[in-house]
């Protein structure tokens, strides 16, 4: 796995980044910029299931492994989401996404509000992230701040 991290300043308060980056119309409009038509469902809540769509259908399963508001969420990808809906764990593909891991802190000082976010992700899929999160950090930066 390859570690990556990308981090962005934003002058608003960490519920209220919490809140644009995680609710499910302004997760929309913050992604798009870089996963266009991107969407998720499922609930932002320790142990449970989300399931993050491309515009096909397809997409990855993630399990929430550590939440605690407005501070700090962890996942663990678990499986891909086919077009039909079935999840596959056995396909090559399948076999290097499992086990990528994304963890997002937010630290809040004087009003402002640093996103830290953290990917461990197989190199092959690192170029998508490393062109894709800095423009959706700015995205949801200018959403915060508007």
């Amino acid at each position: 796995m390859k570690k990556i991290a990308f981090n962005i300043d934003i002058n608003a308060s960490a519920p209220k980044v919490w809140n644009v980056m995680l609710d499910p119309v302004t997760y929309k409009q913050w992604v798009h910029v870089s996963w266009p038509d991107s969407s998720f469902k499922g609930k932002w809540e320790q142990g449970e299931s989300l399931y993050f769509e491309g515009a096909e259908g397809g997409g990855t399963k993630a399990v929430v492994k550590e939440l605690r508001p407005y501070e700090y969420l962890f996942m663990e990808h678990v499986a891909i989401v086919t077009a039909d809906g079935s999840e596959d764990t056995t396909s090559d593909v399948a076999k290097t996404w499992k086990g990528t891991t994304e963890s997002y802190s937010f630290t809040e000082q004087n009003g402002k509000t640093t996103l830290l976010v953290e990917l461990n992700t197989p190199p092959e899929w690192a170029g998508m992230f490393e062109e894709g999160w800095p423009n959706a950090l700015k995205e949801l930066k200018r959403i915060c701040e508007s």
